[in-house]
């Protein structure tokens, strides 16, 4: 009979053995005098000298987490229990549901190992349901995993069950104005709408979406991800599921679901294969029902270092030589989606050490990143760009990250901050470097000003990267060479490459970004250009005479190099007449 997980929760290894009635206390002495002079668990030290079995020790660990452990095989696993998680869900977790109860909400599941907490706190979350969990043999749960969840279901299939449902069918009479809040709840906890919300939500993490994008028209319900900054629509649900799930998502974020009528935003955090995630949420209300659209944040896949964030070597020499000065402002430019923010924190986290004192204004914090200092903007209590960098001031920084400079008083502070010596990082929204001063210029700073603080503009945009499985030679026609203002002579010895589009890329014949960079070094004469309020024009001759290297002859060297393609470089700078 196996014993009650309260007995053993909390105690040693040895203890819970002892305890459970495998092993003696001798033989534990004997295994801990053992370890002294070999660095391996005590577990395994017991099972190898014979006294108990592997088995004995999970059940032990199991226990010390308070957590029972269960004979999978020997149980007959229901169909209804098999069938309260998703395929895509029992994958992302390893874990296996063994006892369902439906009117209760409760969920039995059992894992590989007791330290998979998150989880239990995830699938709460994702589910909805009164999670409880137990431990059971790693090989049985892999066994049961493809016996019964092999095959994955599809959006499609579930949305076509979804279709198919007659319980759905009295939301399809209400009208987006009159909603019974009751029957969206109860809609809302259905298992097929959870099933179909975790589906999107784990089809989105594993396609590398960034956003996700849940919208109501008059007629239709889309869905949409946005992978590498294009956007591409999944199956869309019967136009009046949109409550429902909207609901769903407004549930998991912590949200008012009986409030239609204002925006809100909030925050779903989950560990999915074992690298946490986070989707910021935002609610609009439109005229068809409530926008929502998620953004996908993951963590693994954010790479924080300046040698990986895509600069070219000569780039990288200049980008460090501007945030290794000891005052100034130096700003990152580009549209919402470059890659700004993951340029400055990779600065950041190059600059982070134990003698630099770094504060940051963000709205909203991104990322996390140990030894910053990170504050967040908000408007509702009076916590603005400006307030934050006042009080910054008096903590005695070294840098400071603005998040963005969006009006006169921010960018006051700023400079005020870079005078008294302190290197000031922060984001623009221009077209490109020089025109960068020109904006500071209209939001009201004076020229001398200007001069006396800015050391560097870099603009910044992210292009589409060929995709490597199904990447062709092939020869681009003289129309798509002019949009470069490039001629056939001009290309002759040129090789340039497309993706013929796969599986590996959803067949966009596109996999991945490189990020093109403009890198704006100021100089005496570019000071004394910006004191004569030259033009955008003006400044960008100069400073393409002294080495500065456009965004559009960033885009050529990838397009030679065979990274990206002529129609990628069009779309995202512009022409340089």
């Amino acid at each position: 009979m196996a014993m009650n997980p309260a007995e053993l929760k909390g105690r040693k290894l040895g203890r819970a053995l002892t305890k459970m009635g495998k092993v003696t206390r001798e033989q534990v002495h004997e295994a801990l005098s053992i370890q002294k002079t070999r660095k391996v668990p005590i577990g395994q030290l017991l099972s190898e000298l014979g006294y108990c079995t592997e088995h004995d020790v999970a059940e032990a660990l199991a226990g010390q987490a308070g957590m029972a452990y269960i004979d999978l095989p020997a149980l007959n696993l229901s169909e209804e229990a098999i069938a309260a998680i998703g395929a895509e869900t029992v994958q992302a977790y390893q874990v296996v549901p063994v006892e369902f109860n439906p009117s209760g909400r409760k969920l039995k599941i059992a894992m590989k190992s007791p330290d998979n907490f998150r989880a239990v706190d995830d699938l709460r979350l994702l589910m909805g349901f009164t999670v409880e969990a137990v431990v059971a043999d790693s090989a049985a749960i892999d066994a049961v995993i493809s016996q019964h969840y092999a095959t994955r279901e599809s959006v499609t299939d579930v949305v076509q069950g979804l279709a198919n449902d007659s319980k759905f069918q009295s939301l399809a009479s209400s009208s987006g104005a009159s909603i019974d809040l009751d029957a969206v709840m109860e809609m809302a906890g259905d298992n097929q709408v959870i099933k179909l919300l975790n589906l999107v939500l784990l089809q989105a993490i594993k396609d590398r979406a960034s956003d996700i994008h849940f919208e109501p028209f008059e007629h239709e319900f889309k869905m949409r991800y946005r992978i590498d900054g294009v956007l591409y629509e999944m199956v869309p649900p019967p136009k009046h599921l949109g409550p429902a799930i909207t609901s769903r998502v407004k549930v998991m974020a912590n949200l008012d679901i009986a409030e239609r009528r204002l925006p809100q935003d909030g925050r779903i955090e989950l560990q999915v294969g074992g690298n946490p995630v986070d989707l910021r949420v935002a609610v609009l209300p439109t005229m068809w029902g409530e926008s929502v659209v998620m953004r996908v944040l993951d963590r693994s896949n954010v790479s924080l270092e300046l040698d990986r964030v895509g600069f070219r070597e000569d780039d990288l020499v200049k980008f460090r030589k501007l945030i290794s000065k000891p005052n100034g402002i130096v700003i990152v430019t580009g549209p919402t989606g470059s890659g700004k923010t993951t340029t400055l924190y990779a600065a950041l986290a190059e600059l982070n050490d134990i003698g630099t004192k770094i504060l940051t204004a963000e709205d909203p914090v991104e990322y996390d990143i140990d030894g910053l200092c990170q504050c967040q903007i908000n408007e509702d209590a009076n916590t603005t760009f400006g307030r934050l960098l006042r009080s910054f001031l008096r903590q005695d920084p070294d840098i400071i990250l603005v998040g963005e400079i969006r009006d006169l008083e921010t960018a006051q502070i700023a400079v005020q901050a870079s005078l008294t010596g302190h290197l000031v990082l922060s984001t623009l929204h221009t077209n490109d470097a020089p025109s960068s001063i020109i904006r500071l210029a209209d939001l009201g700073l004076e020229p001398f000003l200007l001069t006396a603080t800015i050391e560097g503009v870099v603009a910044q945009r992210l292009v589409r990267t060929v995709c490597p499985k199904c990447k062709e030679e092939y020869t681009p026609k003289e129309e798509e060479l002019l949009e470069l203002a490039l001629t056939p002579a001009d290309v002759k010895d040129r090789v340039f490459y497309r993706g013929r589009g796969c599986d590996n890329c959803t067949n966009s014949g596109y996999r991945g970004r490189m990020a093109l960079f403009e890198i704006m070094e100021m100089d005496d004469t570019g000071r004394d250009l910006v004191m004569k309020e030259a033009s955008t024009n003006v400044l960008r001759e100069h400073f393409r005479r002294n080495g500065m290297r456009s965004l559009r002859e960033c885009g050529l060297l990838g397009i030679y190099e065979g990274q990206t393609t002529i129609d990628e470089v069009v779309r995202e700078t512009i022409s340089e007449e």
